[in-house]
């Protein structure tokens, strides 16, 4: 079908633009020779993970659902990292991770052994406190009080045995500068004990697909730990692989008027892209302009009974009426894999836009998908 034609709401992904994002991380694991898995909470549609494992390493999950999608669905590098694991899943996985990252000293002492039994590789995750986020808390590791990683006080080189490769994460959203300045502070807080790892993790935050995203300074600070420590190093980006990937198309369902302009939509911020309240952004949204800058303004928002369920002031060169479809972009990421049935809201339809221009819906949802949730 063409693209007008999808029922909305609708998640769609572009083909042609999701290849495009892997052909440019790709081109950084070949001249730097690093590895680049999938962080499969931002994007989780498993019907791309073919696609995505010709040009990636792996995947990386934060529990067992997601090492056991990244396992069976794309089959190459498995890794995950979890504040803390359960005994009652640490076995499968084991049995489907390669790297299993621990965020303490005493969760390897528990359960070091047995992954190193299995012939899986033991990393530990640090804290090299060292924030470079400006007003997100909420999405800064590095924060005071943070439960992510070992911290330099709380490091112990007496129990580095068998573990073989260090991890951080303490990026969302950034460039390659505050890279360079989180491991400067990664050298000065650990740089004793990094010679006697086989690898490091960078994490993820990457945003390596945005335009502005210097990549030279990425595959130079690479290398500086390849060539310095002799290191193998690891990237694990989720956002940068699904970067303005994907569409939510949507329909408007009502005007009305108070105070200003007012658009009911069939999406809803809370339900279908919850980072909109959470971080919170303004979506991009196809056609429109800032509040004012064309004729008409809106306030869109969704039909849920959450009174601030709204998605941002709008403006368009028409009026809004019922029936009009309208295209919000970058909704690839962060959206599938966090949305919700609250108010018993319908979950987007997912689809895939392919080379041709031709979708192709590979799942509708319907009540079941709501009720299989409650009991």
């Amino acid at each position: 079908m063409r693209f007008e034609e999808l029922p909305t709401p609708c998640y769609v992904v572009d083909e042609t633009l999701l290849e495009n994002n892997l052909r440019l991380l790709n081109g950084v694991i070949q001249r730097t020779g690093c590895k680049i898995v999938l962080a499969q909470k931002a994007f989780s549609m498993y019907t791309m993970y073919p696609l995505i494992g010709q040009y990636l390493s792996g995947t990386t999950a934060s529990g067992l659902f997601e090492a056991r999608l990244g396992h069976e669905e794309m089959g190459k590098e498995n890794h995950i990292f979890s504040p803390a694991y359960r005994d009652d899943e640490i076995d499968e996985i084991i049995a489907i991770c390669d790297h299993i990252i621990f965020n303490s000293f005493s969760q390897i002492e528990k359960y070091k052994d047995k992954v190193l039994q299995a012939g899986k590789k033991v990393g530990l995750r640090i804290n090299p406190e060292c924030s470079t986020q400006e007003g997100h808390a909420i999405y800064d590791p590095c924060a005071p009080g943070s439960r992510f990683g070992v911290t330099l006080e709380h490091f112990r080189p007496d129990l580095l045995d068998g573990i073989s490769g260090l991890h951080f994460h303490t990026l969302c959203q950034q460039n390659a500068d505050d890279l360079e300045k989180t491991l400067n502070a990664v050298e000065e807080k650990f740089g004793p004990w990094l010679t006697q790892m086989d690898w490091i993790n960078f994490g993820g935050g990457h945003h390596i697909t945005r335009e502005d995203y210097d990549i030279p300074l990425l595959e130079s600070c690479i290398q500086h730990m390849q060539e310095r420590y002799g290191l193998d190093v690891y990237l694990e980006p989720g956002e940068a692989v699904a970067l303005n990937a994907g569409y939510l198309v949507t329909t408007v369902l009502d005007t009305l008027q108070n105070g200003m302009d007012i658009a009911i939509l069939d999406t809803s911020a809370s339900c279908h892209m919850p980072d909109v309240l959470e971080m919170p952004y303004r979506p991009p949204l196809l056609g429109s302009g800032e509040a004012g800058e064309k004729p008409f303004t809106y306030r869109l928002g969704g039909q849920t009974c959450l009174a601030g369920d709204t998605i941002g002031d709008y403006s368009f060169d028409q009026p809004l009426k019922g029936g009009d479809r309208l295209v919000f972009g970058d909704m690839a990421i962060y959206t599938m894999v966090k949305n919700t049935t609250f108010n018993g809201m319908p979950l987007p339809a997912i689809a895939i836009k392919d080379k041709d221009g031709d979708c192709h819906i590979v799942h509708q949802f319907g009540y079941q998908d709501f009720k299989m949730r409650l009991a």
